[in-house]
């Protein structure tokens, strides 16, 4: 696949990274803190802004049992229910939140977590969708947004190679024929070196699809590094101002970050270039500073070049330093000074 588009914006290798800010529970209950994040994300020249549409009560049910307490983590002793209680981004608040992102010219779209989420991003006219990790093996759901036939990005976290390919196939099936898979570590904040982006180009070859990664890393390292290994989007969670604490703070980059992961992941994108092995423009003035064989005594006419007349220094005008023992031996047409270049038109045949 050459490349695919998100309302108009040209997602492939042959284009600079997609840069995709994760708003998710960054706005800690605060329409305008999304609004403002929403804007920031513009202007530190992210491509597009994702929003998770769900509510505490489509994400799980309001239950003391110990199945639902969280042991261990960033979330450690939260119940599911008060944590998406305390992170969600109520329905309400949607349109609002993309008739702003119309208006300052950034993409928005969302990750629904149920098929009632479907519906009303349907309503907002989402240019696309994400699916997350946690939602992987939810086959249902992954039908169900295939089969509005716009473009789908699916997070990987956690899911074994069978996995991956039932998502596929769920989508493809379903009608999903513009598809992102995102190499992901499902850790918050996810250990850098448990990263495995070499998994990027496996993926890519294996399932013939766009591969990109959702970073949860707290460091743009692991993004550049994708880029360069061909990763055509990139996730980061997105904050205003990590101290502004929150779910998803501990694991989200600030606008200083943000701009330079934009920033770093285009140049390591351009960096790639193309197999060649001719000199580059930018080489072309150095040329002059390579080796070549010079004169280093003044030499009458007629004269036979030895050993000593003659090394192997810089600059560059004379012969290459490949032809030194051809030119020794041979007599000179004219008389040279110290410091003169070789060149054959100097020699008697």
């Amino acid at each position: 696949m050459s490349h695919i588009e998100i309302d108009g914006r040209k997602i492939g290798q042959n284009f600079p990274p997609y840069v995709l800010a994760e708003l998710s529970a960054n706005h800690n209950g605060e329409l305008q803190k999304a609004l403002d994040t929403i804007t920031a994300a513009k202007k530190c020249g992210a491509d597009g802004i994702k929003l998770q549409t769900y509510s505490a009560d489509t994400m799980t049910i309001d239950c003391d049992r110990d199945d639902f307490l969280i042991k261990g983590g960033l979330w450690d002793g939260y119940k599911l229910y008060d944590l998406y209680q305390q992170a969600q981004t109520p329905f309400e608040w949607h349109k609002a939140m993309f008739d702003h992102a119309r208006d300052i010219g950034i993409t928005c779209f969302s990750t629904p977590f149920d098929e009632t989420a479907v519906d009303l991003l349907e309503d907002m006219n989402v240019p696309a969708y994400k699916i997350a990790s946690f939602e992987a093996t939810d086959l249902p759901l992954i039908r169900y947004v295939a089969s509005t036939k716009k473009p789908l990005i699916m997070s990987t976290g956690m899911a074994n190679f069978e996995e991956i390919e039932e998502m596929v196939a769920a989508a493809k099936d379903a009608g999903c024929q513009d598809l992102i898979l995102l190499h992901c570590l499902s850790s918050y904040p996810a250990p850098v070196e448990q990263s495995n982006l070499l998994t990027i180009s496996d993926m890519r070859e294996k399932f013939g699809v766009q591969i990109g990664l959702s970073d949860h890393t707290i460091s743009n390292t692991a993004a550049v590094v994708a880029t360069g290994l061909g990763a055509t989007l990139i996730e980061k969670h997105f904050i205003l101002d990590r101290n502004d604490k929150g779910p998803d703070s501990e694991f989200s980059i600030e606008p200083d970050e943000l701009k330079m992961l934009v920033s770093q992941t285009k140049d390591s994108w351009l960096s790639l270039g193309e197999v060649g092995y001719d000199r580059k423009p930018a080489e072309e003035a150095n040329a002059v500073f390579r080796r070549s064989v010079y004169f280093v005594k003044d030499m009458p006419a007629d004269s036979v070049v030895t050993q000593d007349c003659i090394r192997r220094i810089r600059p560059g005008y004379g012969l290459a330093p490949k032809y030194e023992q051809e030119i020794i031996g041979k007599s000179l047409k004219t008389a040279v000074k110290r410091g003169t270049p070789t060149d054959w038109s100097l020699f008697n045949e």
